[in-house]
């Protein structure tokens, strides 16, 4: 789950039900696809298709979808081919990413098609390129929870704390997070400590953490851990003693 797509968002389309005879469709598509480049211009959030059949809707869709991928608007085509329905054009779309190496919209575009093979594929190519926030996106989008805990793992190795701590809050892995925080502290990053402590929902680590802070007087971080430890005595004492606070 799942916030909707860049490559969805934003559309205006409004596909309702046929009001053309079918008669004259094929004669529509003759006409229209002649067409497609001035559609092309208007743009596909500003088209109004709710007049045709289904069947041509998604082959004037599709027309579009090829003459954008012509064009080299790789984009455009596939929010083409996404409302067309047509998985096997949108793969085709993922290999031209692919081609360019432009790993983010790979993932995007694979996990529409539904191609958890080719996610697969792109994580354990990531994994191996040091790309570890793209191979944690397709590992993701595949829902594979062992080759993630291996990016949480390496990304920890690489310091790389807020990755570490979107994997393993994506796993629910308390575990992982806990070991997370507890490396963050030792490297003071404080922040990715309180907020992987928080997350496992280890209040005597949220305790470690103000009782490091207060003695390094970072009063302001210390009352943040304390209050999510819900440690009300040392919160009190905090605004008590700390006029700022």
């Amino acid at each position: 789950m799942t916030t909707p797509s860049k490559i969805v968002q934003g559309m205006g389309i409004n596909f309702e039900e046929p009001v053309i005879r079918e008669k004259e469709q094929k004669q529509d598509l003759n006409r229209f696809s002649k067409m497609v480049p001035f559609l092309m211009q208007k743009g596909i959030d500003k088209l109004n298709l709710t007049m045709f059949s289904p069947e041509l809707r998604k082959d004037l869709l599709l027309a579009m979808g090829d003459e954008y991928r012509k064009k080299g608007d790789l984009y455009d085509a596939a929010r083409a081919y996404l409302l067309a329905d047509h998985k096997e054009n949108l793969n085709l779309i993922g290999e031209d990413y692919e081609v360019l190496m432009q790993w983010d919209n790979c993932v995007e575009v694979y996990k529409m098609a539904g191609n958890r093979s080719k996610l697969l594929k792109i994580g354990r190519k990531c994994i191996q390129d040091g790309n570890l926030k793209q191979a944690a996106k397709a590992f993701m989008a595949a829902d594979d929870s062992d080759n993630l805990l291996i990016v949480g793992e390496k990304c920890m190795d690489c310091y790389r704390f807020d990755q570490a701590f979107e994997v393993f809050s994506f796993l629910h892995d308390k575990h992982k997070l806990v070991t997370l925080g507890m490396r963050c502290l030792e490297h003071n990053e404080y922040h990715y400590a309180i907020k992987s402590f928080n997350a496992a929902e280890d209040k005597e680590k949220l305790n470690l953490t103000g009782d490091q802070l207060l003695k390094e007087e970072k009063i302001e971080m210390a009352l943040e851990a304390y209050k999510l430890a819900d440690n009300q005595p040392m919160v009190a004492f905090i605004k008590q003693n700390f006029i700022n606070f």
